[in-house]
């Protein structure tokens, strides 16, 4: 099993998660991050860092989120490893409570 970063991340982006992952598994997108599902070895260090509890395990993730186990397998080899934390997006906390935000999901 591995980990999945969930809509939640979506136009936030907050890096918390990505300094106490011990195999480097995070992939920094233009306003989200997502999880390679490769590289990660299911420790859940990464998940009480999220401060927006985006990211879970596999087999818990909602049914209503579920499309973003194969969108983390997609996108993880297109987007850049990320080991340090970051600033969060400018608007994060404007956009971190929104729901049904998939359409804003930048692809880059």
């Amino acid at each position: 099993m591995t980990h999945v970063v969930m809509e939640s991340c979506i136009r936030c982006k907050y890096t918390d998660c990505v300094d106490v992952c011990p195999v480097d598994c995070f992939r920094e997108g233009p306003n989200m991050l997502v999880i390679d599902p490769d590289e990660c070895i299911d420790c859940a260090v990464c998940v009480p860092e999220c401060p927006v509890e985006a990211i879970v395990a596999e087999e818990d993730v909602p049914a209503d989120q579920q499309h973003y186990i194969p969108l983390n397998a997609e996108l993880s080899p297109l987007w850049p490893s990320i080991t340090r934390t970051k600033e969060p997006l400018p608007d994060a906390d404007e956009w971190k409570d929104v729901k049904d935000k998939l359409d804003q999901l930048d692809r880059g």
